[in-house]
């Protein structure tokens, strides 16, 4: 019989595997703010597991080759290297890595230049919970989706 603290023990492993095993996936945060990078991990934290984070675009390569994370919520106006400069070195490292920018720019330039450097979506700041946790979980799951007649293409 075990005892009740042995019980709490093993509740308490048990609450903290299903937390990470429920993770949707491994995300990289970069945002040259440390309190909206602080505020973005606080809503991802409950669906996905933040690996690591960056506060510039050289950083955020760095990061990105380390951590090897599912996907990466992006700003665009970063030190050293920008969004969009940033995007491309990852995207030429690994072409299937998934870049959700979260970004104040509302120049239509602006959001075709991070398209072009391999952006998957974006959301617009202010950030909402939802629109924010939604937008990079469709972002993966498309992502890892295999196209229709894929897997019989061998």
């Amino acid at each position: 019989r075990l005892s009740r603290r042995a019980a709490w023990v093993d509740i308490a492993i048990i609450n903290h595997i299903s937390l990470y095993t429920d993770m949707s996936g491994r995300v990289l945060v970069v945002e040259d703010s440390a309190f909206q990078r602080a505020w973005i991990r606080d809503r991802l934290e409950p669906t996905f597991d933040v690996v690591a984070e960056a506060g510039d675009g050289a950083e955020a390569v760095a990061a990105y080759r380390e951590a090897d994370p599912d996907a990466v919520t992006m700003d665009f106006a970063l030190p050293v290297r920008d969004g969009p400069e940033a995007t491309a070195a990852i995207k030429a490292h690994d072409p299937d890595a998934v870049v959700v920018f979260c970004t104040c720019v509302t120049q239509q330039a602006q959001l075709k230049r991070a398209i072009r450097a391999g952006a998957d979506d974006y959301v617009r700041k202010p950030l909402v919970d939802e629109t924010l946790v939604d937008t990079v979980e469709s972002a993966i799951s498309e992502a890892t989706e295999t196209p229709p007649g894929a897997e019989s293409a061998n």
